[in-house]
C-alpha cells in the first residue's frame, strides 16, 4: 500500500514550478499528486485553496502535469436522477399540451377552467311550478306552449311547427324572470341547466367560448333540456363599441354562442331561454329570429297580480283576521314580485319581534313604512327648533298634495327620523294603477314635492336644508316634462333619449344648440316656478289649517287615519286658483 504524505498548497505550487510533479487527481478541494521517478515518485495530499482553481488550471497546463477530476458516485447518480426528472416533467409538459390542443380548449381548459359552471337540475326537480309564479299570467300563457312542446313535441312536429329556439324574458329587476324559467323545466319535468352570463367569462383568452361549447355538449346529453342563462347582457352585448378594439373575449363568447343557437349543428330538443332587464344593448344577431324566435315581456304586476303574489308569498305565514291583502295590493303600486315577498318577509319578522303567534295589518303597515322609508330612529333626538322645522315641512306636503292632481292620497304624516336622512316623511298611496301621467298631473306632483319648503317660507320666511332630496326629484321630473314627453313650448321633441328600458336613470341629453340648450334650462326654472307659486298660494290661503296640523303633528308625531282624512278634507283651494 502506497503511502501519502500531506503537503503545503504552497509547497506544491513550488514543485509544480520545478517540473516535478508528474499528475494530479483534484475531487472537490482534495488534491492528491505524484511527483516524478526522477524526483522519488512519492504521493502527496494537500487542500486546495478558496478560489485558486482558475490559477491552477492555467499552471498545470503550462507546466504539462496530466490532471484528471473524476466525480463521484453519489455526484453521478444525483445528476443522472436530476436529467431523469427534468426529462419526465418535460415529457409531462409536451402530453398535458397535446391533449388540450387535441380538446380544443387550449390552455382554457387548465384544471377544468373551461368546463361549463351550470347548475344542472334533474327532470322536474327545480322546486318551481307555475302555480309558484302569480301576477304574470301573460307570461306563463305564453311559455305554456314551449312546455307543451316539451312534454308532446310530435303532435308540433306533425303539421310542420317547429319549436322556437330561445326564448328571452325581458323586464324590470325582481320581476320573477329566474322563477319563470325554472317553472317551465319544473311544468315540462326536463334537465334544467342554469348559467349566469358572468360566469362565461375569466381572465384566460377562450375561457368564455370553451364554456358555451362545454354546456351545449351536455345539453345534447340529456336532450329534450333547456339551457337557462340569466343576466344575458353580460355577454350578449352589441359588438364593436369596444373602446380599444379587437376580438376581445367576451366577443368570442358571444360569437361561440352565436354558433351554437343557430350554426350547423343540430340543437332540436335544446330550448334557451335567457333573462335579462337591458334587451335595448343585446346584439341584433342574437335577437333576431332563429335565435330568440319570442320576446316575453315580465312587467310589474297589476293590483290583481299583486294581490295574487301576495297570497303565494303568505301562504307559508300566519295570517291575523284583519289582514286585507287586497288593500295591501291597493297601496302597493309599483311594486315588483321581489319587493312583495320582502314585504310579506318584513311583516312576519315584526310580528316574531312583537311575540305575536299572527301577522296583524299593523304589522304590514309598519313593513310597508320600513320598506318605503327605511328604519325607524328614535334615538335621533332633533332641537324643538328642527321637530317643529320639520313638522311644518311635512304638513306643507300632504296640504298641498291634497289638492293639486297627481300627487296620490295622503295617508300619514310622521315626523320620527327614519332611514338614512330622512327627519319626517308624508307617506302618499296611489289609489289605482296609472300608466300615463297628464301634463296637470305632472305639474302637480312637482307642486307637492315643493310644498315643504314653500311652507318653510311662509311660515318662517327662510329655508332649511331639508328639502334638498324634494328639489332634486321635482328638478328632474320638470326636466323629463319638457325635454322626454315634449309638455313645454319647444313642442313635441325629444332632447334626450332612453338608454335603458327597464333601470331607472336611463337616458342622456342628446347634442343641441345653446340657444335650445338655453331655453330648455328657462322652460324647467319657469316650471318649478309655476309649481314653487301654486304650493305657496296654497299655503297661505290654509295658514290657520297648516298652524293647527302642525300644533296636533307635534303633540302626536303621527298623523293617520280618519284623524289625517278630516284635516285634509278642510284644504280649500284660493281664489282663482288653477291646477
Amino acid at each position: 500500500m502506497q503511502t501519502v504524505s500531506q503537503a503545503a498548497y504552497s509547497k506544491f505550487i513550488e514543485q509544480i514550478q520545478a517540473h516535478q510533479v508528474q499528475y494530479a487527481t483534484i475531487q472537490g478541494d482534495r488534491i492528491t499528486y505524484r511527483l516524478k521517478a526522477s524526483h522519488g515518485g512519492d504521493h502527496y495530499e494537500t487542500t486546495l485553496e478558496t478560489g485558486a482553481w482558475p490559477e491552477l488550471q492555467t499552471l498545470l497546463r503550462q507546466y504539462g502535469v496530466e490532471c484528471s477530476t473524476p466525480q463521484t458516485n453519489a455526484g453521478a447518480m444525483g445528476a443522472l436522477f436530476g436529467l431523469l426528472v427534468s426529462a419526465g416533467m418535460l415529457a409531462g409538459a409536451l402530453a398535458w399540451l397535446t391533449k388540450f390542443s387535441e380538446a380544443g380548449g387550449g390552455l382554457g381548459n387548465v384544471a377544468g377552467v373551461g368546463k361549463s359552471k351550470a347548475r344542472v337540475y334533474g327532470q322536474g326537480k327545480t322546486g318551481a311550478k307555475f302555480a309558484d309564479v302569480a301576477g304574470v299570467d301573460e307570461a306563463k300563457q305564453e311559455l305554456q306552449e314551449v312546455v307543451d312542446f316539451l312534454k308532446d313535441g310530435e303532435k308540433y312536429r306533425r303539421i310542420g311547427a317547429k319549436i322556437p329556439k330561445g326564448v328571452l324574458l325581458v323586464g324590470p329587476p325582481g320581476t320573477g324572470k329566474t322563477l319563470l324559467a325554472k317553472a317551465v323545466a319544473g311544468e315540462a319535468g326536463v334537465p334544467f341547466f342554469s348559467m349566469s352570463g358572468s360566469e362565461f367569462v375569466e381572465l384566460y383568452v377562450g375561457v368564455g367560448a370553451s364554456r358555451v361549447r362545454d354546456l351545449f355538449s351536455q345539453a345534447k346529453r340529456q336532450a329534450p333540456c333547456i339551457i337557462f342563462i340569466d343576466e344575458l347582457d353580460a355577454i350578449g352585448k352589441s359588438r364593436g363599441n369596444s373602446a380599444i378594439g379587437g376580438n376581445d373575449e367576451r366577443e368570442q363568447t358571444l360569437n361561440q354562442l352565436l354558433t351554437e343557437m343557430d350554426g350547423f349543428d343540430d340543437n332540436s330538443g335544446i330550448l334557451l331561454i335567457a333573462a335579462t332587464n337591458r334587451p335595448e344593448i343585446l346584439d341584433a344577431a342574437l335577437r333576431r329570429p332563429g335565435r330568440f324566435d319570442r320576446q316575453v315581456l315580465v312587467d310589474r304586476p297589476d293590483k290583481s297580480g299583486r294581490q295574487a303574489i301576495l297570497q303565494v308569498h303568505a301562504a307559508g305565514v300566519t295570517l291575523g283576521e284583519n289582514v286585507d291583502l287586497a288593500a295591501i295590493a291597493t297601496t302597493t303600486a309599483g311594486f315588483t314580485g321581489a319587493d312583495l315577498a320582502n314585504l310579506v318577509n318584513e311583516a312576519a319578522l315584526m310580528a316574531a319581534r312583537n311575540n305575536r303567534q299572527a301577522v296583524l295589518m299593523a304589522d304590514f303597515d309598519e313593513a310597508m313604512e320600513r320598506v318605503v322609508a327605511g328604519l325607524e330612529k328614535r334615538s335621533r333626538v332633533l332641537s324643538p327648533m328642527e321637530r317643529k322645522t320639520v313638522a311644518y315641512h311635512e304638513v306643507g306636503h300632504a296640504l298641498v298634495g291634497a289638492l293639486m292632481p297627481g300627487g296620490g292620497k295622503v295617508s300619514k304624516i310622521s315626523i320620527v327620523p327614519r332611514g338614512l336622512g330622512a327627519l319626517g316623511y308624508t307617506l302618499q298611496t296611489p289609489e289605482e294603477d296609472r300608466f300615463l301621467m297628464l301634463e296637470d298631473e305632472l305639474r302637480g306632483r312637482i307642486a307637492t314635492l315643493l310644498g315643504g319648503r314653500s311652507a318653510e317660507e311662509v311660515v318662517f320666511g327662510k329655508v332649511s336644508t331639508g328639502a334638498s332630496d324634494d328639489i332634486q326629484k321635482a328638478t328632474d321630473l320638470a326636466e323629463r316634462a319638457i325635454t322626454l314627453y315634449g309638455m313645454g313650448s319647444l313642442g313635441p321633441i325629444a332632447f334626450e333619449k332612453q338608454q335603458a328600458q327597464f333601470l331607472d336613470g336611463g337616458t342622456t341629453r342628446r347634442t343641441v344648440s345653446g340657444e335650445v340648450a338655453a331655453e330648455i334650462d328657462r322652460l324647467v326654472k319657469q316650471t318649478i316656478d309655476q309649481a314653487h307659486h301654486q304650493a305657496q298660494m296654497i299655503l297661505r290661503h290654509n295658514r290657520d289649517l297648516l298652524e293647527s296640523t302642525t300644533e296636533i303633528l307635534l303633540e302626536t308625531e303621527v298623523l293617520e287615519g280618519e284623524q289625517l282624512r278630516s284635516i285634509l278634507a278642510q284644504v280649500q283651494a284660493p281664489e282663482g286658483f288653477a291646477p
